[in-house]
């Protein structure tokens, strides 16, 4: 898989895509990530992107002509099956659609900044708009690192309990049932008995018990997306 990044702020995405499981993903040729800087493509010789938004409404809008160069010029190299922009009023993100996400070859995500993107970018070139959540960022590029992070981990390979992803919570509509590790015992505080029983298909039970339990305790609105 392919991940082409453009932003203005190159240097908010280094750090959050050049560790951990990230990191080994890139080393272990399971994706590929580029960060590529809007201000490359300006015409301007100040490497301007933005300007105020005709109308007079308060704030700066980045302009159509960087951006469109810079999706022009990596889709003349290779085919992209989504060209996404992070944006307030693009759809939710969820879990269901970082599993289609990494299932696709190559993707662009544009960062959104300032007030927003010249419109007619969201028209013709935009193929899915993403908002990671119903607040407002100074720019996408935070937003971006969340869509790429929870893309990649699902990659055959990228974990190597592969399992382990899909009983993440969220799949399914579901959160997670609790987890425990050793002590058995602390401070009084124990694992419950039939995680150590050794019997499996009780075990399994509990788990599915615990996730509906928690999801209807804490996070109802999942099941109403059944």
């Amino acid at each position: 898989m392919r991940i082409d990044i453009i932003t203005v702020l190159p240097e908010l995405l280094t750090s959050p895509l050049d560790h951990s499981i990230i990191k080994r993903a890139q080393q272990n040729k399971h994706v590929e990530i580029y960060i590529h800087n809007l201000r490359d493509y300006s015409n301007n010789k100040h490497r301007n992107v933005d300007d105020y938004p005709f109308g007079g409404e308060a704030g700066m809008v980045m302009m159509i002509e960087p951006i469109d160069k810079a999706i022009t010029a990596l889709k003349a190299e290779r085919d992209y099956d989504e060209i996404i922009y992070t944006s307030p009023d693009g759809i939710k993100y969820n879990q269901k659609e970082a599993n289609k996400l990494a299932i696709l070859e190559n993707i662009i995500i544009l960062c959104g900044h300032y007030k927003g993107i010249d419109h007619r970018i969201r028209e013709h070139l935009i193929t899915k708009e993403i908002s990671i959540g119903d607040y407002v960022l100074t720019g996408g590029e935070l937003a971006a690192a969340v869509i790429a992070d929870s893309v990649i981990r699902l990659i055959p390979g990228v974990i190597s309990d592969e399992t382990s992803a899909l009983t993440d919570s969220f799949q399914d509509n579901l959160l997670a049932p609790p987890v425990y590790t050793r002590p058995s015992e602390y401070k009084g505080w124990k694992v419950p008995d039939v995680l150590l029983s050794g019997n499996f298909k009780e075990i399994d039970k509990w788990k599915e018990n615990q996730s509906d339990e928690r999801t209807r305790r804490l996070r109802p609105d999942l099941l109403d997306e059944e």
